[in-house]
């Protein structure tokens, strides 16, 4: 706290008291911010910090690569990984529900493909579903609550592999689940790991000389005082104030020291570069006095003892805050006055034994003792107004604890046989879970149980007819046949190409006239000059007349077509088999649109070309049962010819 003793009593600071008349100082508990020239309450925080700067971890990780103190920020807990487990878990859930309300159509729009595919991803229970294995469900279905189960399943039936949409579902969920809960456990491995094994034993001086740190102590006095209120530092205490063993000796035999100005207060820093602690107590005090116009006032104190092995790998330190006794349940108070405010500490020598043997003292806050405080305003104008008071006495005692030593050790409490007992049964807890809602939906809906034949149809019905179309499309740019066209959306009149000589697009012109003509003499019995434009292979469209009818007819054709007569004695007749009244136009597929194309269309189909076929056969051997008869009859005229003119 600094004053003006210029300054008139109506300029003092907000939060200030008035002592010597014209004086003005910070109340208690109060502190002057240079910066902003005003009196602040000091809140700062009283919680000890103690770092035993050993820290193991069952994997070893680059800190570059993972730092996993990081992650320990924002996840504090295994709640965070379960949590996020949970909103994972519920949302693919809730995502497939919905899913289900959605029309599954021809096979085309996404959410059939969606739905496919989540059946696909049925890894878990493709063999494990209802009325797949009497033999699984027997001793399954009694612990699930189905004891009178009459399910009607065949010992026999053979297992098979199924994949539906529910399984799919379900297989996903336990994923997710068995994924957040192996997070949990990595957690748990890498947060407690293991468990430290403390031994205290007795120890000797020769051992106690092995212990050979970096040691520094910060001790910062919380007021507007500078180092030049210092005074008295420089002599070390050692053993028993007051007792035969008691001795002073210059603090530099211990280490160096100094003071410097921070934006806090004066700090005494002391350093002591491969330290050898010979001394069970030492004491070090200094004292901070009045200065004209800067009292000696403090609001509380802030400490950093630290310890540092002689690699450099591993710090041990405890920090922290203090602002008064546990007598004053944190009221607001300054420190001033002729009674001594002792910092109490205590020095631990550790050894590791799992770490190479590690020997590092522990530095620990034990106890904090307050000198001459001022509590309200009266009693601080009062010890301002006293020069006998006028000062801080401030000791820092530190305690080694030479008579006994800590030994070390961690023992891991998860091996590899237990970790992977803990993931099995994870595994397993994940994948029950799962099975036992799986077979209770499949139970109570019985829909459910043939619902992967309902995707599995409609999928292959659209399969097929892609395939048909990738057919069509062939049969079209190979022969060129336009009734064939791939506009069977369409609500026009579609062309048939029933009865159609098929004409290939590819090759030269007059290939394809060769194999007209090759055509045409291997139907024709006769070639008559100049009647090829009457007798040819045609092909008509089919319009909008009647399919089955139209085969009716041309099968009463079939049947009332008469022999070729015979010719007049002058030239024999061309008997074609090439006529339009003769030979009926082929059968018309029927082709749907979308999936209303079915089996049974294709089969129907297949019946009437077969018919056709029947038909052309009989007509092929009436054919030639004709031919021969004609022959015949003309080789018997040509004897009965020759005889008569032997004759």
């Amino acid at each position: 706290m600094i004053s003006d003793s210029s300054a008139p009593m109506a300029s003092c600071l907000a939060n200030s008291v008035t002592y010597n008349t014209t004086l003005c100082a910070c109340a208690p508990g109060y502190v002057l911010q240079g910066g902003r020239n005003t009196c602040e309450l000091f809140a700062g925080n009283s919680t000890i910090t103690t770092d035993s700067g050993v820290d193991y971890y069952a994997l070893s990780f680059p800190e570059t690569l993972f730092a996993f103190d990081s992650i320990k920020k924002f996840t504090q807990s295994q709640a965070v990984f379960l949590e996020a487990t949970l909103v994972m878990l519920l949302s693919w859930l809730l995502f497939c529900f919905c899913l289900r309300f959605s029309k599954l159509g021809d096979g085309r729009n996404v959410w059939f493909k969606i739905r496919w595919w989540i059946s696909r991803l049925d890894i878990c229970f493709a063999t494990r579903h209802w009325l797949v294995s009497f033999g699984l469900l027997r001793y399954v279905l009694p612990f699930l609550g189905f004891v009178n189960c009459g399910c009607g399943l065949d010992d026999q039936k053979v297992v098979t592999k199924r994949k539906t949409e529910l399984g799919g579902a379900f297989s996903i969920a336990s994923w997710i689940l068995f994924i957040g809960l192996f997070a949990a456990l990595l957690y748990q491995i890498i947060s407690k790991r293991s468990i430290e094994v403390h031994n205290v034993r007795a120890t000797n001086g020769p051992e106690l000389t092995s212990f050979i740190n970096d040691m520094e102590f910060n001790i910062t006095t919380v007021s507007s005082m500078s180092c030049a209120n210092l005074r008295n530092l420089g002599n070390l205490v050692t053993g028993n104030p007051g007792s035969i063993d008691e001795r002073v000796v210059s603090l530099s035999t211990l280490g160096n020291y100094s003071c410097y100005n921070s934006s806090t207060g004066p700090t005494i820093v002391l350093k002591c570069r491969n330290c050898k602690v010979h001394y069970d107590h030492m004491f070090i005090s200094w004292q901070f006095v009045d200065l004209p116009n800067n009292p000696a006032t403090a609001v509380g104190f802030e400490f950093k003892l630290t310890s540092m092995d002689i690699a450099q790998k591993h710090v041990s330190f405890v920090s922290g805050t203090l602002k008064n006794g546990s007598d004053f349940n944190g009221s607001p108070l300054t420190f001033r006055g002729n009674q001594t405010n002792i910092l109490k500490f205590n020095l631990f020598p550790r050894i590791y034994h799992n770490l190479h043997e590690l020997k590092l003292i522990q530095p620990l806050f034990h106890e904090f003792l307050p000198g001459s405080v001022s509590r309200d305003t009266n009693e601080l104008r009062a010890s301002l107004e006293r020069s006998a008071d006028g000062l801080i006495n401030t000791t820092l005692f530190i305690n080694f604890l030479s008579h006994y030593v800590v030994e070390i050790e961690k023992e891991n409490i998860l091996g590899p046989v237990s970790f992977l007992a803990d993931l099995g049964g994870l595994y397993c807890i994940s994948i029950g879970i799962f099975f036992y809602l799986l077979i209770q939906c499949e139970y109570r809906i019985k829909k459910l149980r043939n619902e992967d034949s309902i995707l599995r149809r409609i999928r292959n019905r659209r399969k097929a007819q892609e395939h048909w179309d990738k057919l069509r499309k062939y049969v079209m740019y190979t022969y060129g046949c336009t009734a064939l066209d791939d506009k069977y959306n369409n609500t026009r009149k579609e062309t048939d190409c029933g009865g159609c000589l098929l004409h290939s697009v590819r090759g030269s012109g007059s290939s394809n006239k060769r194999r007209l003509t090759s055509r045409r003499d291997s139907i024709s019995l006769y070639k008559k000059p100049g009647s090829h434009a009457n007798k040819s292979i045609t092909c008509k469209p089919l319009g909008s007349t009647n399919d089955s009818k139209l085969h009716s007819e041309n099968m009463a054709k079939q049947q009332n077509v008469g022999s070729c007569k015979d010719p007049p004695h002058s030239q024999p007749q061309e008997c074609s088999i090439v006529d339009d009244s003769f030979i009926p136009p082929p059968p018309s597929l029927a082709i749907k649109d979308g999936s209303e194309m079915d089996l049974s269309d294709i089969q129907k189909n297949l019946k009437n070309l077969y018919e056709y076929n029947v038909m052309l056969r009989d007509k092929l051997i009436a054919t030639q049962s004709l031919l021969n008869s004609s022959s015949s009859k003309h080789t018997s005229s040509v004897n009965s010819s020759v005889n008569n003119k032997e004759s």
